[in-house]
């Protein structure tokens, strides 16, 4: 009855939803008219010669007109996110199709827009996950002992993979994406299904505890849908309902503030690096020192973890120390992740998600985990995009708010039905099948993209980092 109440709110959302770029659209209208151009904006690009075509790019900004465009990339940017927040994943590689193909942007801005949509959607999941709690375990169910050795990590990697990015040339790139895409939603699907096996058998002991405790005359009452909602209850929400806690008791303040103390800092690097030379003795100083700040406060964290003053409390090892090893292990990781999300233009939850599930992470710690970790790296490259003039700020905010409310939606209905079922592992599924539907579109548009660019005979080699130019 409690779903219920919600179908009614939902609809009026997405109508208010819908009704947005009207008002946007009638406010800017007499803008759009003093334009060059009433249907697109276009950033200026010098074609003197074979090396500006390389350099510089032209950016294309659709007038914001409410029709067909606007709602089929408003309904899919809203399934996007409900699926992609509940994986713990963002998205993006469902955004940036849906941005190009449909709305009509350039691949660049759509990259800009779509950080806007993850970051509004990781914020609202956040928001949302700061008022629950770990689903067996006396705490929160965001790790943020976890965010703190992977985050860090994970924000160095994605300034290196954005390097690459500008070297690698675009069929390589694309072959990795596909390559990278496909294998973490097999080895994510086939998590579930072994999730899915060992919560069948944990259903079924329960059944046999109820029968066994029950008296011969109510013994068949262990397949009434009552007892099986008391077995699922029991089977997913065992701290949830035995103790509820205040926002501000849930969050682990140190840690946060680490954190945010390293977002900051990066921040301000990364904005620095934007107004210098490329390659030049600056340029490289602003560059190396995220090293001594992602690093050192990884290590910071390790070395806890490895005294055991911290745990990863999440897999329920509580007097577990990790050993050097395992903790090499997991920062290379965490700079692999970021080193590839950056590479492929996209989030590190999508690496972060089927990372932590492999960890044995529960569905849900890495789902909001990973979310946790990816608003701060989303955010950080809007704040970027934002200062570079990299996408329309109406457009922005509208898609922003469709991924904020699919997100809110998203977590609420997913967590009734696995209340109802009694299946965390649906969290799993759901990772990896926005994985794989990722892949296969970034991987579609790709080669579609490389066949033109193979037709028009452009040039196809590395790049140079150092003669690399955005004219915004």
């Amino acid at each position: 009855m409690k779903a219920m109440k919600w179908v009614p709110r939902v609809l009026i959302l997405l109508l208010l939803l819908l009704l947005l770029p009207l008002y946007v659209t009638s406010s800017h209208q007499n803008t759009d008219q003093k334009t060059v151009s009433s249907e697109f904006h276009v950033t200026k690009r010098v074609q003197t010669n074979d090396h500006d075509a390389k350099v510089f790019y032209k950016h294309t900004w659709p007038r914001m007109k409410f029709g067909w465009k606007i709602i089929v990339g408003s309904i899919i940017g809203f399934l996007g996110s409900s699926f992609g927040t509940v994986g713990g994943v963002g998205g993006g590689g469902i955004f940036v199709p849906m941005l190009t193909l449909i709305v009509g942007f350039d691949a660049k801005s759509a990259t800009a827009i779509s950080k806007c949509m993850i970051t509004g959607g990781a914020a609202a999941t956040v928001f949302y996950n700061l008022k629950q709690r770990h689903p067996t375990l006396d705490m929160p169910v965001i790790d943020y002992d976890l965010a703190l050795l992977f985050q860090p990590m994970l924000m160095l990697g994605i300034s290196v993979g954005v390097a690459f990015n500008v070297i690698f040339p675009d069929w390589l790139i694309t072959a990795l994406l596909i390559v990278v895409f496909i294998g973490l939603s097999i080895n994510a699907f086939l998590k579930g299904v072994q999730t899915w096996k060992k919560e069948t058998i944990l259903k079924k002991e329960a059944r046999q505890n109820v029968r066994l405790n029950d008296t011969a005359g109510t013994s068949n009452d262990a397949d009434d849908p009552q007892t099986e909602e008391m077995v699922n209850e029991s089977h997913i929400n065992t701290n949830q309902t035995r103790k509820k806690v205040s926002v501000i008791e849930n969050i682990c303040w140190k840690e946060l503030g680490i954190l945010v103390s390293v977002w900051i800092l990066i921040l301000a690097l990364q904005i620095g690096k934007n107004y210098t030379a490329n390659c030049s003795a600056l340029y490289w100083v602003l560059n190396l020192l995220q090293v001594p700040v992602t690093v050192g406060t990884t290590f910071y964290e390790a070395v806890l973890l490895y005294k055991g003053k911290r745990v990863i409390a999440s897999k329920g090892d509580e007097h577990t120390r990790l050993h050097v090893g395992k903790l090499m292990v997991y920062c290379t990781c965490g700079l692999v992740a970021g080193i590839i999300g950056g590479l492929l233009g996209l989030g590190g939850g999508f690496i972060l998600g089927p990372l932590f599930i492999g960890l044995g992470i529960p569905p849900q710690v890495s789902s909001a985990t990973s979310t946790f970790a990816m608003t701060f790296s989303a955010s950080m490259s809007v704040v970027e995009y934002y200062l570079l003039k990299r996408f329309p700020v109406p457009y922005a905010l509208y898609f922003v708010a469709v991924a904020t409310a699919a997100a809110l939606v998203g977590q609420h209905l997913v967590r009734k039905v696995i209340a109802i079922l009694g299946r965390t592992s649906l969290i799993i599924f759901i990772l990896a099948l926005t994985v794989f539907v990722s892949g296969i579109s970034l991987g579609g548009v790709g080669i579609a993209n490389l066949i033109k660019r193979i037709e028009k005979k452009e040039n196809m080699d590395f790049g140079d980092l150092c003669s690399y130019r955005v004219r915004s």
